[in-house]
């Protein structure tokens, strides 16, 4: 059984987190985070695909596909250390020098993550100062793992790290031991799928091969980050990172089985607490969306049909006005580049208590328009269309684009 817990980042036994004030771009507040195992971790990671990728990504990227190993993460807010070139290559490779210089490590075993602006490069000697204060601040804290979850964010407006258990079988298969998972991550504006904007580190203390590691996070990202969009932009940024140091005592996880899908179960929780987080934190958003599609004849053509909704334009801004105008989402399905019958599907608005069906037998019904503007009101707006074509489903999440999102991104670089 799967349940919550706390801790973030800290939650999984053998991790470390510190955060600090370097004054990056920010001032008055934590702008580095480190995290670190007390052992070395398989590494798995997912990255933008945007084809302008930035130093960190393409460093990070080398690592997860050469080394396949790593111990220590480090991250900046501020500065995005994108479109820099190799000599944003070269501060990469500077800033995992200094760390693991201080932490006793392989170069190559420290992961480098940057979020903020395009463009500049970074203040060498503050980002080389800031290392020095977190790696000696380093501490197995719930507070700590909250500190470095603030350290990361950009313009979110909330923090954003979860945390869970659940039991595997020891080592030695007479008893049941937790296993866990922790993550924090950042993500609020220029966030579409196909990994959407974002930086996510997860950390477990479950023993497992790091192929299947990587497995099971390619999978997961599929129904979860890349059905997330808040407006149509894909970062140049984009990395989801999870490190395994096996510190828990489980059976080691070495094929598919029982035990894998146990894992890959946790995983898909956890990251669908975060992409949920991150869609109501989009930048200026009001109002979480979330839109199911069931009843379709493919798992593709589910999700192509839910991220169409989410990401369209005017259902976003239809939510920020309570206008519960379903000719919108009919529009977005039907561009979605799904070939279906309109007079099949059933949309449906739903709420905790109530709901209403607004289109059925390809047309529009009558409902009643004060319980719209009551579901349409809630901080969750959630959507549901029965295709009746099959028996595929996914969900998307979203947010509403309120006039707070132009003015955060009209005047972001100051």
């Amino acid at each position: 059984m799967i349940r919550k817990t706390e801790g973030g980042v800290t939650a999984a036994k053998g991790f470390l987190a510190a955060s600090c004030a370097a004054a990056i771009k920010y001032q008055g507040r934590d702008d580095m985070a480190m995290i670190c195992s007390e052992v070395p971790c398989a590494v798995a990671g997912v990255f933008t695909s945007n084809r302008v990728k930035a130093a960190p990504v393409q460093w990070d990227m080398q690592i997860v596909r050469d080394r396949k190993s790593a111990q220590a993460v480090v991250v900046n807010s501020g500065i995005a250390n994108a479109a820099t070139g190799e000599k944003g290559l070269a501060q990469c490779e500077e800033t995992a020098a200094r760390a693991a210089e201080l932490l006793q490590l392989p170069r190559d075993a420290v992961l480098v993550g940057s979020t903020g602006v395009i463009g500049p490069l970074l203040p060498m000697d503050r980002i080389c100062s800031g290392i020095g204060m977190l790696a000696g601040a380093l501490s197995s804290t719930a507070e700590a793992a909250t500190a470095a979850s603030r350290a990361i964010m950009t313009t979110d407006t909330v923090n954003k790290e979860f945390a869970l258990a659940f039991d595997l079988p020891s080592a030695d298969g007479k008893s049941m031991v937790p296993v866990h998972l922790g993550g924090m991550c950042k993500g609020s504006g220029m966030i579409h799928p196909n990994m959407c904007t974002m930086l996510a580190y997860l950390t477990t203390d479950c023993a497992i091969d790091q192929a299947l590691l990587q497995r099971a996070l390619s999978e997961v990202v599929q129904d979860t980050f890349n059905m997330l969009s808040v407006d149509g932009d894909t970062s140049t940024n984009d990395t989801l990172l999870v490190l395994a140091n096996g510190c828990a005592g489980n059976r080691s996880i070495a094929q598919e089985g029982a035990d894998y899908d146990a894992f890959k179960e946790a995983l898909y929780a956890l990251c669908r607490e975060m992409t949920r987080a991150m869609a109501a934190d989009g930048e200026g958003a009001t109002h979480l969306i979330e839109m199911r599609v069931r009843g379709a004849d493919t798992k593709q053509h589910a999700r192509e049909l839910a991220k169409s909704v989410v990401c369209s334009s005017l259902v976003k801004a239809m939510v920020f006005g309570g206008d519960a105008n379903c000719g919108r989402i009919l529009c977005a399905l039907g561009y979605a580049g799904v070939d279906f019958d309109p007079a099949l599907p059933e949309v449906w608005l739903v709420g905790e208590k109530e709901s209403i069906c607004f289109y059925s037998g390809g047309a529009v019904l009558d409902f009643d328009e004060e319980t719209a503007a009551r579901l349409m009101a809630a901080k969750e707006v959630r959507f549901d269309c029965d295709m009746h074509m099959g028996a595929e489903e996914a969900t998307a999440w979203g947010c509403d684009l309120t006039h707070e999102y132009v003015t955060i991104n009209g005047d972001y670089r100051s």
